[in-house]
């Protein structure tokens, strides 16, 4: 893999690699609707949300598009389980995804900083979201989640910072990161199986 040498220079990065092998990204052809799994997912275990995701799917045959999403009354989402809130943010997904457009080529058409900007105009959809959406859903390479809890945790113990004073520890965590340029995305992977797994 392309990345492998390049972080392999950090030999913190380096046994992580050596330890779990190499990874690739893979790109999701429908923005709007890994949004909305994105938008239900959060602060839900895996398993949970996977019954999110199959409820979904349920609602329109496998097949969700924005405009069957925004034509869903809140109480059929509430029905599904969904908060008032989630629900909500569900359908202004989609209505932005039909008003101002969620298309692949659009957003590749744009740098990281300018999606971000793009898509957190949506209620309900934040910094964060974005940024796994770059990696997860657009394949982009280079993304540093700075405020992913799992990267921080994984930094805490992998280099050995420490978190008291948040604004110096989140310089620290940036500059680690920069010698991970521009494969950074690779290197948060990286962090999140080393937490997961040691």
């Amino acid at each position: 893999m392309e990345y492998v040498e390049h972080l392999s220079k950090d030999p913190v990065m380096a046994a992580m690699i050596k330890k779990h092998g190499a990874f690739t990204l893979k790109k999701q052809k429908d923005i709007c609707t890994y949004l909305c799994y994105s938008i239900m997912s959060q602060q839900l275990s895996t398993k949970v949300a996977d019954v999110f995701h199959a409820r979904f799917d349920k609602l329109y045959d496998g097949k969700p598009t924005a405009e069957k999403i925004m034509a869903t009354s809140i109480e059929t989402f509430r029905g599904m389980g969904l908060s008032q809130a989630k629900a909500n943010y569900v359908i202004n997904v989609a209505t932005f995804a039909q008003t101002q457009g969620m298309e692949v080529k659009q957003l590749q058409a744009m740098d990281d900083m300018e999606i971000i900007k793009y898509l957190t105009q949506i209620k309900g959809v934040g910094r964060w979201t974005v940024e796994m959406l770059l990696m997860f859903a657009l394949g982009r390479k280079d993304v540093f989640a700075t405020d992913d809890l799992g990267i921080q945790q994984a930094m805490i113990g992998a280099y050995g910072l420490r978190p008291r004073d948040k604004k110096k520890f989140r310089l620290r965590m940036e500059k680690i990161a920069e010698q991970w340029r521009p494969y950074r995305t690779y290197a948060c992977m990286h962090l999140w199986r080393w937490k997961d797994n040691g």
